[in-house]
């Protein structure tokens, strides 16, 4: 089954698969009577299972046995490694959990790294740049983070560059320091090895980092899970409640987006856009993954 499903610096598929027993083993979760219900930082039980990386029709498939991160997102690295992140991540006096781990090209653990709790969107870049941004968990503090004598949450600034290494990098500017204000939720997240743009609660402004060089531009769609970007084109999926697959484009004149259109994206035929689908914005780009099936739109072929 499908576990998870991400895209690449090249645009490359890339998949973790599991039998089902170790898909719902990847999702366990931790349930508080009559309050709420939390999902778990590690695996139910060591998991075996496999990294797909699929260009075209070729697909790499890579071994890994004893995946224990839960919720786990796998991106590719240089020569062939792998880079998987569970997100969520418990600190502890003795040491928070390591929920980053790389494997070669053979499926062996290289190396294992923290990269804090709440991680919503995993992305590298084809230098083996990392790119981190977080949901309002990581950013406020979740599983014990930012308590009492505890760590800030690593995520606290909403969106965190990390080295090959996996060492923070640069750190999203905070309120103050940058005109379009802090993360409170990454919503949206687009990395591409020339700049990285985002969207993001509270306003949803559409921001570029270039270099440590941060930009935006107001934008009244509010919601989007998604974002594509060509020149000054810019596409944002979704939005609250019925708006899921609602797809507005817009150009970027002076310091707000201006909207050109708005559309409901489909599948092919027609179908509706499943609920749950994987939807990933990289370059002008937009990639929408189902349980069988992997869709491409570019931005240059919408109607301007």
């Amino acid at each position: 089954m499908l576990v998870s499903a991400s895209i690449g610096p090249a645009g490359d598929l890339v998949a973790l698969w599991s039998a089902r027993e170790g898909e719902a083993a990847l999702r366990s979760v931790t349930t508080q009577p009559g309050w709420a219900i939390f999902p778990d930082p590690t695996a139910a039980r060591p998991v075996a299972a496999q990294a797909t990386r699929q260009t075209g029709n070729t697909a790499e498939v890579t071994p890994l046995a004893g995946l224990t991160l839960a919720y786990p997102s796998v991106q590719p690295l240089p020569q062939g490694r792998l880079l998987v992140v569970g997100a969520r991540c418990r600190w502890r006096a003795d040491g928070p959990d390591r929920n980053a781990v790389v494997y070669d090209s053979a499926g062996h653990v290289e190396a294992r790294a923290t990269l804090g709790d709440g991680i919503a969107h995993v992305f590298t870049t084809t230098s083996g740049q990392v790119w981190v941004g977080y949901f309002d968990e990581g950013v406020y503090g979740n599983y014990g983070w930012g308590d009492g004598n505890a760590a800030p949450p690593i995520g606290n600034a909403g969106l965190v560059r990390f080295s090959p290494q996996l060492e923070p990098t640069w750190r999203f500017p905070s309120h103050g320091d940058n005109d379009w204000g802090a993360i409170s939720d990454c919503y949206a997240l687009n990395v591409t090895d020339e700049a990285v743009w985002t969207c993001y609660y509270t306003d949803f402004p559409i921001v570029q980092i270039r270099g440590d060089a941060v930009t935006g531009w107001r934008n009244q769609a509010d919601g989007a899970k998604a974002l594509v970007v060509s020149d000054t084109r810019v596409g944002l999926l979704g939005g609250y409640g019925p708006h899921h697959d609602r797809f507005v484009v817009g150009e970027l004149a002076g310091q707000a987006m201006r909207v050109g259109g708005e559309y409901r994206l489909t599948l092919p035929g027609g179908g509706p856009l499943p609920a749950h689908a994987t939807v990933i914005g990289r370059g002008g780009t937009l990639h929408v993954v189902t349980a069988d099936y992997w869709y491409r739109l570019s931005l240059d072929d919408i109607p301007v």
